[in-house]
C-alpha cells in the first residue's frame, strides 16, 4: 500500500539514491547501474518500475486504443524498457515518399483484438500502433 511518507521519498529518492519505492506496486527496488535505471519517472516525479511500466503501457493501449512502441527486428513490439512484449503476426515492407521505407505490421494487442502499427524508415524503432476497427 503507498502512504504519504512513502509517496515523498518517492519524489526525493533516498538519501544514497541506490533504492527507489515503486509508485504503482509499492515496492522498493534497487536502482541499475547499467543499461537504465530500473524506473521511468513520470511528470509530477513519481518514479514506476520497469515491471509496472509494462501494466501502465498496457491498460493505456487498451484504454486509447493507441501507442508507440519500439519495432524489435519484424518480431515482436517492445516497450521502451523491453518489459511489456507483443509478437508480430504478420509484416510487410514497402516503400514510402518522404522516408525511403515504412514497414507495416499487425499483431494481437493486449486487449485480444487485432493492431496494426508503422514504422517508417531504416534509421528508427518508434512504431505508432493503433487498435483495428471492427
Amino acid at each position: 500500500m503507498i502512504t504519504a511518507l512513502s509517496i515523498a521519498a518517492n519524489r526525493k529518492g533516498s538519501e544514497s539514491m541506490k533504492t527507489f519505492i515503486c509508485s504503482k506496486c509499492g515496492e522498493e527496488k534497487e536502482v541499475q547501474t547499467q543499461c537504465g535505471t530500473g524506473y521511468a519517472t513520470d511528470r509530477a516525479g513519481f518514479k514506476t518500475c520497469y515491471d509496472c511500466c509494462a501494466d501502465f503501457d498496457r491498460e493505456e493501449m487498451m484504454e486509447t486504443g493507441k501507442a508507440v512502441l519500439y519495432l524489435d527486428g519484424i518480431a515482436q513490439l517492445t516497450n521502451w524498457p523491453g518489459t511489456l512484449r507483443l509478437p508480430v503476426r504478420y509484416s510487410r515492407h514497402g516503400e514510402h515518399n518522404i522516408a525511403g521505407s515504412r514497414t507495416d505490421i499487425w499483431f494481437q494487442g493486449p486487449d485480444g483484438k487485432e493492431w496494426h502499427g508503422t514504422q517508417y524508415g531504416n534509421f528508427s524503432q518508434l512504431c505508432h500502433c493503433r487498435r483495428l476497427k471492427g
